[in-house]
């Protein structure tokens, strides 16, 4: 999620369990300690791929974040000593507030490594887009609230009550995602289309409306399923360019990058490049992780000894409009298949979400 959700779900949750000793501090230090995991940003990890797919790794384990959760607490004891509540209670909420960022981040599209250094596949439950207002005001409200009238009387139960709220949405995000896979896979059964994968996400900034990807061999489909649907989800065909994607075969960023997105991957030529779109993130005609794999020379593809993001466009705000049109109307028709077709283009003929 984004760096404002991940202070105010920790200074809410330090808030909820410290804030009535720690007072106002309680929502500071929880929002700090809170944005941890993501200092990895800050480390050098090579080419664009392995900024990619090293992130959210070891800073994001739950087994080196509750080391750094029991050693944080040793510290405290030992060289700030808090009396009032107990080193349990201490060791509780730190750790809550380190591995509740991962957790959510895991609810996301982009794939964090819950587990590292297991090399299981980042898990990508992808429920909520990675900019959800509707999770992230409770808490930004009971933060501001904290903040202005302290955590004492009523005041400081807003922490607590805005952590149910967002977290009861949270879970909502899951029904939502099981009944937009639940009619694609019927309207799949109906088309006698088999699928090797299905792969659902939230269009930006709601829960309401989901995209749903299914690979089925060299093409895959798209639809929109929302929750004021009525009909059944239409389902457009569009290719994969799995036949240049054989080009790479060998690559290890290729195979790096097919991992870390469990090969939710679509290939295509623009020039003399080959490039390479993580499908998952972002909207259809728009997704922010594209990679110049490779450049064709004598006759064939030959891939970069340094591979770059390929650059992307500001999104179009006429875009988002329909996509909320959609989904209050559902009869309203997003031509998915053309916004799909432009990842081919020059990036100068593009006109992207």
């Amino acid at each position: 999620m984004d760096s404002l959700t991940q202070v105010v779900l920790g200074a809410g949750i330090q808030g909820a369990l410290l804030g009535r000793w720690q007072g106002r501090k309680a929502l500071l230090y929880g929002g700090l300690l809170g944005t941890l995991p993501d200092m990895d940003v800050l480390i050098h990890y090579g080419d664009a791929v392995a900024q990619m797919t090293y992130h959210r790794g070891f800073s994001h384990s739950i087994f080196v974040l509750s080391g750094i959760a029991l050693l944080l607490t040793l510290l405290i004891r030992r060289f700030a000593p808090t009396p009032g509540y107990s080193t349990q209670r201490l060791l509780l909420t730190l750790w809550l507030v380190l591995v509740t960022h991962p957790l959510l981040d895991s609810f996301t599209s982009y794939g964090t490594q819950l587990f590292w250094p297991m090399t299981t596949t980042p898990v990508a439950w992808s429920s909520i887009f990675i900019i959800d207002p509707l999770y992230t005001v409770p808490l930004l409200a009971a933060m501001l609230l904290g903040l202005i009238y302290g955590l004492g009387g009523k005041a400081g139960k807003a922490p607590a009550i805005a952590l149910a709220i967002s977290s009861l949405y949270l879970a909502s995000s899951l029904v939502g995602k099981n009944v937009a896979e639940q009619r694609v896979e019927t309207q799949l059964r109906h088309q006698g289309i088999q699928a090797q994968q299905i792969f659902s996400t939230p269009t930006p900034f709601n829960t309401l409306l989901w995209r749903v990807i299914v690979i089925d061999g060299d093409n895959y489909y798209e639809a929109l399923s929302g929750w004021f649907d009525t009909e059944p989800p239409t389902l457009e065909r569009i290719p994969l360019g799995t036949n240049l994607g054989k080009s790479l075969a060998g690559s290890p960023a290729l195979t790096r990058l097919s991992w870390f997105t469990d090969g939710v991957l679509r290939y295509d030529r623009i020039g003399d490049h080959l490039i390479v779109t993580d499908l998952r993130l972002g909207m259809t005609g728009f997704h922010p992780f594209r990679f110049d794999f490779a450049h064709w020379q004598d006759g064939k593809w030959q891939v970069q000894d340094e591979i770059q993001r390929w650059p992307v466009e500001r999104g179009d705000l006429n875009r988002l409009k329909l996509l909320w049109t959609r989904i209050w109307q559902p009869q309203t028709s997003v031509p998915l298949a053309l916004w799909a077709s432009e990842l081919s283009k020059p990036l100068i003929s593009q006109n992207k979400l």
